[in-house]
């Protein structure tokens, strides 16, 4: 069976692509495993999600305008900066011609709660962060890398009620990664074992116990936090 994508002059057929075959995907840049669209001929291969993505989205991060998939960038450089997680990409993209506003196909469809292995809680998806004078420090840092986040610019993932946030870039790095677990520097092993200096068993059953007050407290602090969240954003839209 042939397909017929926008982007390539050939008709693509399914391949399975097997584990140790360096293809990467012509839309996300992403190595492909497993089944894709492809033209042999040419090399040319698509993950099956970003293949069958659609050509025009409505993003909740870009309300004023719907964004339309585009195979190669508008740009005179040939690349453009995503909006996202602030990475370059020369690939396809989700853009916004008339604020110039793009990003990467995998960041369109980032989850808006991610269950990731550096952070026992799950993690929400931020499009911008409150002011940081809310908590210790004057700006956020990523728990992952360690690095300064841009708090207005690009997007976050973050469970606010134990003050953990990650740059987009490193939840998705860390997930690809065979060894993607907390090392002994990073800020979520230090959080749950300096307080205790338990065991990996402990710290599975702390996470086992429920608190009703608790959970209410939190998810109160979890509202208020994305009313402050949509009144920033509401701000920096207005500015423009």
């Amino acid at each position: 069976m042939e397909y017929k994508h926008f982007s390539h002059p050939h008709n693509l057929r399914i391949y399975q692509v097997q584990h140790g075959n360096e293809y990467s995907c012509s839309a996300c840049e992403l190595i492909i495993s497993g089944s894709a669209y492809g033209c042999w001929e040419c090399k040319f291969f698509l993950h099956e999600q970003c293949g069958n993505a659609s050509r025009a989205m409505q993003h909740t991060s870009h309300p004023m305008h719907h964004l339309t998939l585009v195979p190669t960038t508008t740009y005179s450089a040939g690349n453009f900066l995503c909006n996202a997680c602030g990475e370059p990409g020369s690939a396809f993209s989700f853009c916004c011609p008339l604020c110039d506003f793009d990003l990467h196909v995998q960041c369109a469809f980032l989850p808006e709660i991610l269950i990731h292995d550096s952070h026992f809680h799950s993690l929400n998806l931020s499009y911008a962060l409150p002011a940081a004078h809310h908590y210790e420090s004057s700006s956020y840092v990523c728990d992952i890398c360690h690095k300064q986040l841009d708090q207005k610019c690009f997007w976050s993932y973050n469970c606010f009620a134990c003050n953990f946030h990650a740059h987009v870039s490193c939840t998705r790095n860390r997930n690809n990664s065979d060894s993607a677990k907390p090392e002994p520097n990073s800020a979520a092993y230090q959080k749950e074992e300096s307080a205790s200096g338990s065991s990996q068993q402990n710290q599975t059953e702390r996470t086992e116990i429920e608190d009703p007050v608790l959970e209410a407290q939190l998810e109160l602090q979890r509202l208020q936090l994305e009313m402050q969240m949509a009144q920033e954003l509401a701000k920096m839209m207005s500015s423009f």
